[in-house]
């Protein structure tokens, strides 16, 4: 413990300073996948194209990576906006020695808040808050994020789910139907889903299914 104190103290202060930075760089990155899950777009957007490939019954198409890939670059598609304020209000300055790194974490927190409050519903905000026994916050700035990113993930799980539930239905009407066909043919033993699979494909194609799931996405947020 002496030697490592010792360390700081006969060190230059850039390359303290420097050192800081990189401690900085690395726990950012550690939680990054926590932050782009509960934080961003992407929960909502992954889930929705899952459900899609859930209700085409296409198995493992188009693949994870396919799906978490789109997710991914749509998520900074929507989240750029957000991403410019933290890197112009808290990161440049953080970097430039303006502002210490709690100042930082303020400025950075608010962009974030601003984007999640706009898709929080406030009974999920409130169950946190009373929970919690908190006083009603007066501004944003006062609703700590220990109870934003939560509420925040409960609306977005719920808005994804509604979002699914839709996309389900007319792959359910596809399936109801030609099951009942096959049924009525006397065809019980033959999977209704070989027979609907093409059909569900064939609409999907036909009404450019993606562009719509993806517009659709877009415009939710």
């Amino acid at each position: 413990m002496n030697d490592f104190m010792q360390f700081f103290s006969d060190s230059d202060p850039s390359n303290v300073s420097t050192s800081i930075k990189m401690l900085l760089l690395l726990t950012v990155l550690s939680l990054a996948p926590a932050i782009l899950i509960l934080m961003t777009s992407f929960a909502r957007i992954v889930i929705v194209l899952s459900f899609v490939r859930t209700a085409l019954a296409t198995q493992q198409m188009p693949p994870n990576q396919v799906i978490v890939g789109l997710a991914l670059f749509l998520t900074f598609f929507i989240m750029a906006p957000t991403f410019q304020q933290v890197n112009e209000t808290a990161l440049t300055p953080l970097f430039a020695e303006e502002i210490t790194l709690e100042e930082a974490y303020d400025r950075a927190s608010i962009p974030f808040k601003e984007f999640m409050s706009k898709h929080t519903r406030q009974k999920d905000l409130e169950l946190f808050l009373r929970y919690n026994q908190a006083e009603r916050p007066e501004t944003l700035n006062d609703i700590p994020l220990t109870m934003m990113v939560p509420a925040f993930a409960l609306s977005e799980l719920k808005t994804a789910f509604q979002m699914g539930f839709m996309i389900f239905i007319p792959f359910l009407v596809i399936d109801m139907i030609v099951a009942s066909v096959l049924m009525s043919m006397g065809m019980m033993m033959l999977p209704p889903v070989m027979i609907s699979l093409p059909f569900k494909i064939l609409l999907f194609v036909l009404v450019d299914g993606w562009y719509l799931i993806v517009k659709s996405l877009l415009q939710s947020f």
